[in-house]
């Protein structure tokens, strides 16, 4: 039986996913159409980005999973019509770029790339290994980036809500682990998931905790940063820069104090973008893995969040 895969994106995302998923579904051997409109009892699958229309899940009654594009599910996994599984997006790609993007901002502030040179007088750096590295969230993104980092040389340091054990890395969790964290961290790394629990987890007197001077770099989530108290701390010299992926808002409103902040770093959400290659790959995969009875992989706690 030829398995409907309903693509459920916004405007444009069909013309860029149809020929990599068609190819990923033959690599797999899957008889599946993917189509961008279906009876909903029809449907078996849903590939998935909450730019889609669909936002009513319960007349998909035969679909066995939804299968997100994106990495971040925080625009789904509280929809009470959701009762199929969901699976994240987890792309060697998008893992890949993060640690790209992370490795490069971390160096330019242990390297002080964005100092001016308007004379000859030489500041050399200190090594890797005496720069001190911190990471909010150890999921699969924070651990890979951490442990680019370690592999350069760094000491890292990391925080995550539940205890972790990651190769290399001094692992911390709870209120305590937070604030040891954040006390050595001379440059800060969020990469944390959006819940409940993790907004404004950069707050006054998070910020405060830091050594002076520290830099942040966030490109995990625009709610775990309390703009206004990262704007003080920038003022006050208690943070001395900022490079900001995400934000509240996106696109970042043009009157909106970071872009002209000379300490503050925006890049426009570019840090881990899904490609659509490796990403069709991935959900073909799992399509083929509950195809064959097998459990899907990387299925969203819905009680968690992620």
């Amino acid at each position: 039986m030829t398995l409907t895969v309903l693509l459920a994106a916004g405007h444009g995302v069909f013309e860029e996913y149809d020929a990599p998923l068609r190819a990923a579904f033959a690599a797999q051997g899957l008889d599946a159409a993917l189509v961008t409109d279906a009876a909903p009892e029809s449907v078996d699958y849903i590939v998935y980005a909450p730019s889609s229309p669909v936002q009513d899940f319960a007349p998909f009654t035969r679909c066995r999973a939804v299968l997100s594009l994106w990495a971040g599910v925080e625009r789904i996994v509280a929809n009470p019509t959701l009762t199929q599984p969901l699976a994240r997006m987890v792309d060697p790609s998008l893992t890949q770029g993060m640690v790209e993007y992370v490795t490069g901002h971390v160096l330019r502030y242990h390297l002080g790339l964005d100092r001016p040179a308007s004379k000859w007088a030489p500041l050399v750096p200190p090594l890797a290994q005496d720069r001190r590295v911190g990471f909010l969230g150890l999921g699969e993104l924070g651990r890979a980036c951490a442990q680019a980092l370690v592999a350069l040389g760094f000491d890292v340091a990391g925080w995550s809500r539940s205890p972790r054990a990651v190769a290399g890395i001094a692992c911390h969790h709870g209120a305590d682990g937070l604030r040891k964290v954040l006390q050595c961290s001379e440059i800060l790394v969020t990469l944390l998931p959006d819940t409940p629990a993790t907004a404004n987890i950069l707050n006054a007197q998070t910020l405060a905790q830091l050594p002076r001077g520290a830099r942040i770099i966030n490109p995990g989530r625009g709610t775990l940063v309390e703009d206004a108290a990262l704007l003080a701390a920038l003022d006050t010299g208690q943070i001395a820069a900022a490079t900001l992926d995400v934000f509240r808002t996106e696109p970042l409103p043009a009157e909106h104090p970071y872009w002209a902040h000379p300490s503050v770093t925006v890049t426009p959400h570019i840090a881990a973008a899904t490609r659509p290659d490796t990403a069709s790959a991935v959900i073909a995969a799992n399509i083929a893995r509950v195809q064959a009875g097998q459990p899907l992989l990387h299925e969203v706690s819905r009680s968690a969040g992620y």
